[in-house]
């Protein structure tokens, strides 16, 4: 089974190839690129999900008379997402820091989509560390 005609059972049949130790099975060249794109999904992820939280935080904080129980758990649920994903890929872990800022502006946009507000800030009000923290609260 080719690698562009069923990707699913091409990935049965690349397991059972590496399994096998049967080298000459592999089709190494896509083999590699699947390898890689593994990484690159959960660093997506990760980004993914960080937006999503700093969007919940931006309309907490600026919304505070629509502050309700299912927001904070929205807010739980996207830090716990975080910390997962982190815990399972420890090699990630500064890469929250390295993409704040192209995330927090990505956040603002849909935000700003969402509530109609004017005043949300251009710059991340907040450090990786308060928007990962499960006691921040603004």
């Amino acid at each position: 089974m080719s690698y562009q005609s069923d990707l699913y059972e091409w990935t049965k049949e690349q397991a059972d190839a590496l399994r096998r130790r049967a080298p000459n099975s592999l089709d190494w060249d896509n083999l590699a690129e699947e390898i890689e794109s593994l990484g690159t999904s959960q660093r997506s992820e990760i980004r993914s999900r960080l937006k999503v939280l700093l969007v919940h935080l931006l309309k907490w904080r600026h919304q505070p008379e629509l502050r309700c129980g299912s927001w904070r758990g929205s807010i739980r649920e996207a830090r716990d997402q975080i910390e997962d994903l982190l815990e399972d890929n420890p090699s990630l872990r500064a890469y929250p820091a390295e993409c704040l800022t192209k995330a927090y502006a990505r956040a603002r946009l849909r935000a700003l989509d969402e509530t109609g507000l004017l005043c949300v800030p251009e710059t991340c009000p907040w450090t990786i560390e308060d928007v990962l923290a499960g006691d921040f609260w603004l």
